[in-house]
């Protein structure tokens, strides 16, 4: 059956749906509900509760006088699961309840989590139970093939069970090995195409995301955990086949397919599948042509006298291609040169689009990997969800720390350090990044240079990872700079090339010793045994980065190492045409690099680096700054570009240099461009750096308190200060009285329209104008004004030495309650501009509105779009006579 999703929904489809959930016995219902209840946990505490309570309570499905008490004293999460429970013990009428108010609120509500219960619970209809009994217990398979999938568990156990850490700092020795069960923290998974959009460093764009996601987009972000992937897909509507999972390096990509493997293996998920069979890309590159069961033999020779026969039942395999980013060939998804024949040779790719197509093994389930990158350029309408991992959020973040840090006080110092530093703490959403952090700050606060050394910029904290890495290695016989140099050219080679693999044969290209024991402490050794079709019998080896930001600071570090003014131009030319991102973390790392304190810490083990490479990428950061900046007073469009710029000067710490380059800049335009933390993080710094600064239009930047809070403390020297629609509170108000009461504010113009203050910040908003004696022109129009504290900022408006001669009170939803305090603002001798438009003023506010143009100096006075009668209108608009050159605007 199918239910509609329109913008009401109708009695026919509550009462569908409704006997649809009553056909099934007790028993079923209860099983229905288990297995929806995580689901519906994530749902329930992202919907709105007032909504929820109130459709649960109309409906007679349960009644909880102290729900709301719940959640504001112990959060929403225990509120959801006392909730549930109670729906549980109560019984069978309660749960169909329930889902029958998910199934009404779904229209004023639509998460997509939401929608995605309902579409697998409405659109199964009678497959519905069969589904659930097959994931929940799997297949029963004939007795020859037990035997076989009992071997391929144990081996599959022996490469999942363990999750293996990256060595420490400068020791040879291979990184502590943990279970998996115990070690993995869960990867924040959401359905997504965004990755086509994309213009900016990948590393970079995700992070923004998270900041967006945990302000903004929650109830539109559908969150699907490691067990739903091929569950139902609401966007494509089916049980989906094919997915691809896409994320930036680092990001847990291999982690958590190694994670599903295992609980295939342990019978905790996906029993549906029969045999799960894992590739990586990087393996089957060195494959020839090949059929899929010399394939899947190749991996797992055992499993060669039953292939044919485990092949036979498409339905039952899941097959898993991770790093389609590593793939040497070009993979086509669309049906051209496809492969129908398990047994017939082809090229490899052919075989694993055709899988992915459905015209080889049709039903079969296929599951890949991707950088957003690698995706961008393809086509994917064969793949019927699309999603992205976004790493750590929060709380798994401070777990993370958790786990590593062995000492308690030692982990929360740690951690406390990265949250207050945007910039280390946003891209610690990647784990690889995350052990990074982890591993510099671990040494950094227990030596005696801690006060000295810990991290402020992305540059200082690599800088650091390498200095400690250099400080620990007992390799004498090592040239540490000359394996630096060859390990940098050859970054940069992969970074300008999209390369993130490399073999010893491209070693000598880079001038690289591949004798160095320092080569361990960068670089991850990978063997993959030969397909069968390949000409080689000895295991493949591959070197990659520990993470695609080594290779990027390697890229960059080489030119201050071993300069030379041609490269480096080269570089800095190539770099700025890519349009797809790549090199502008490659660019930061060149601009930190070029200060010399960041550069020291380096010193003691590469000795010196080049000043004139220094010398070098600050000129070429003033002349982009002078295009840059140009160009954007032409082209609003071009504020990303801008903020970039913004995040290079950002990085040097050179205060004089950011002041140099902005001195003709008198207005910073982010207008209707988001801006994360980080973004504001590094706003600030400007500001700090270049207070020729007269404009800051931040209108539509959405940075909320936690933006306003980094901005605020350099906010006094703006002279005409924009933040309409930011979504301030009034929690925000003491901060803004700071910039206003501060001895040398110059702010003449400060514009709030459309934030969420209430009259509770009308008490701080009053002592701000009582102490400033600079501001001409206040709006606040579009903020709920109206209540009890109203009457206090009126009064400060009111006092005779206000300097504010016009004044933005539009759509405040001011009545007639409050129109007696409006004639006293004709105490204000400045005040030249009233705007009481688009309120609910009537025609008895009329003799207040004539003693308050009696008594002011008004020229312009806006009361338009009010509940004003026709003949009150003329009245107040005959106030005009009172004195020449006053315009009533009605």
């Amino acid at each position: 059956m199918e239910f509609r999703h329109e913008r009401v929904v109708s009695s026919e489809d509550i009462r569908a749906f409704q006997e649809q959930l009553s056909a099934y016995d007790d028993a079923s219902l209860r099983f229905i509900y288990e297995y929806f209840r995580g689901d519906l946990s994530y749902v329930l505490e992202t919907l709105d509760t007032v909504a929820l309570l109130s459709e649960l309570k109309s409906r007679n499905v349960i009644h909880s006088d102290s729900s709301m008490e719940i959640k504001k004293s112990w959060g929403a999460e225990l509120f959801v699961s006392i909730l549930l429970q109670d729906i549980l013990e109560v019984g069978r009428e309660a749960v169909i309840g329930l889902l029958v108010c998910l199934f009404v609120l779904q229209v004023d509500h639509p998460h997509p989590n939401l929608l995605a219960i309902l579409g697998e619970i409405g659109q199964t209809g009678e497959n519905l139970m069969p589904l659930i009994l097959l994931d929940q217990f799997g297949h029963t398979l004939p007795s020859e093939l037990n035997g076989s999938q009992e071997h391929h568990k144990t081996c599959l156990l022996e490469e999942t069970q363990m999750l293996q850490e990256p060595r420490a700092l400068g020791y040879k020795q291979e990184g502590p090995k943990f279970l998996i069960s115990q070690r993995y923290l869960d990867l924040i998974v959401v359905s997504s195409k965004e990755f086509r959009n994309r213009s900016t460093h990948e590393v970079i764009e995700t992070g923004g995301k998270h900041e967006y996601y945990l302000q903004k987009a929650q109830n539109r972000l559908e969150r699907i955990t490691a067990n739903r992937l091929f569950r139902w897909c609401h966007r494509s509507g089916c049980v989906p086949c094919t997915v691809m999972v896409s994320g930036v390096p680092g990001v847990g990509k291999t982690t958590l397919m190694q994670k599903i493997v295992y609980d295939w293996v342990t019978g905790k998920h996906y029993k549906s599948f029969a045999f799960v069979f894992f590739f990586k890309f990087r393996e089957l590159n060195i494959c020839q042509d090949i059929s899929l069961e010399e394939m899947i033999v190749g991996k797992y020779p055992y499993l060669h006298s039953h292939i044919s026969y485990i092949l036979q039942n498409p339905e039952k395999l899941l097959f898993i291609f991770d790093g389609l980013d590593e793939s040497s060939r070009s993979l086509d998804f669309r049906v051209y040169h496809q492969c129908i024949s398990t047994q017939q040779r082809r090229r490899w790719e052919i075989i694993v689009a055709s899988l992915a197509n459905q015209s080889l093994l049709k039903g079969c389930s296929v599951l890949m990997t991707s950088r957003p990158a690698k995706l961008a350029s393809l086509e994917f309408t064969n793949f019927q969800r699309m999603s992205e991992i976004m790493g750590f959020f929060p709380k798994e973040r401070e777990k993370y720390f958790e786990q590593v840090f062995e000492n308690k006080s030692l982990s929360e110092k740690a951690f406390q350090y990265v949250r207050e530093n945007d910039t280390l703490y946003t891209f610690c959403y990647i784990p690889t990044y995350c052990w990074i952090v982890c591993s510099v700050l671990s040494k950094c606060f227990v030596s005696a240079m801690a006060m000295n050394c810990q991290p402020k910029t992305i540059t200082q904290l690599f800088v650091t990872y390498v200095a400690n890495i250099l400080q620990n290695h007992t390799l004498e016989k090592d040239n540490p700079k000359s394996t630096l140099q060859s390990l940098g050219r050859m970054a940069e080679h992969g970074i300008m090339n999209h390369v993130l693999t490399f073999h010893k044969d491209d070693w000598p290209l880079f001038s690289e010793d591949t004798c160095s024991g320092l080569l361990s402490s960068f670089l991850v050794e990978s063997s993959q045994r030969p397909c069968s079709s390949s000409t080689s019998k000895s295991p493949a080896v591959t070197y990659s980065f520990l993470h695609l930001t080594v290779q990027e600071f390697f890229s960059a570090m080489v030119h201050f190492l071993d300069y030379s003014e041609d490269r480096m131009k080269a570089s800095l030319s190539k770099a700025v045409e890519f349009d797809d991102g790549r090199c502008e973390i490659f660019l930061r790392f060149l601009c930190g690099l070029s200060d010399l304190s960041t550069r020291a810490i380096l010193k003691p083990y590469v000795g010196e680096f080049s000043n004139t490479a220094s010398k070098l990428v600050i000129a070429w950061l003033m002349f982009s700054a002078k295009k840059i900046i140009e160009k954007t007073e032409k082209d609003n469009d071009d504020k990303r570009k801008l903020m970039n710029l913004f995040n290079l000067l950002f990085e040097t710490r050179n205060k004089p240099l950011v002041k140099e380059c902005l001195k003709l800049n008198k207005k910073i335009d982010f207008s209707e461009h988001y801006l994360t933390p980080v973004d504001c993080t590094v706003l600030a710094f400007i500001l700090q750096c270049s207070e020729e600064t007269k404009c800051l239009d931040l209108d539509t930047c959405f940075i909320q308190s936690e933006g306003f809070k980094k901005l605020a403390p350099y906010l006094h020297i703006i002279e005409d200060l924009r933040l309409s629609k930011n979504d301030l509170k009034d929690d925000d108000a003491e901060a803004l009285c700071r910039i206003l009461s501060h001895p040398t504010c110059r702010v003449k113009r400060l514009i709030l329209r459309e934030n969420s203050f209430l009259d509770q910040s009308c008490t701080m908003l009053a002592q701000a104008i009582y102490k400033n004696s600079t501001l001409e022109e206040l709006d606040l129009s579009k903020n709920n004004l109206m209540g009890k504290d109203f009457h206090v900022i009126i009064e400060a408006l009111s006092n005779p030495t206000c300097t504010i001669s016009k004044l933005w009170l539009q759509q405040v939803k001011m009545n007639d309650q409050y129109s007696p305090c409006l004639r006293s603002l004709g105490g204000n001798p400045n005040l030249e501009l009233l705007d009481l438009g688009l309120n609910y003023l009537t025609d008895n506010s009329g003799g207040y509105i004539k003693e308050l143009i009696e008594r002011s100096k008004l020229r312009e006075l806006r009361i338009n779009t009010n509940d004003f009668s026709k003949q009150a209108e003329e009245t107040l608009k005959s106030l005009e006579r009172i004195r020449p050159g006053l315009q009533i605007l009605l």
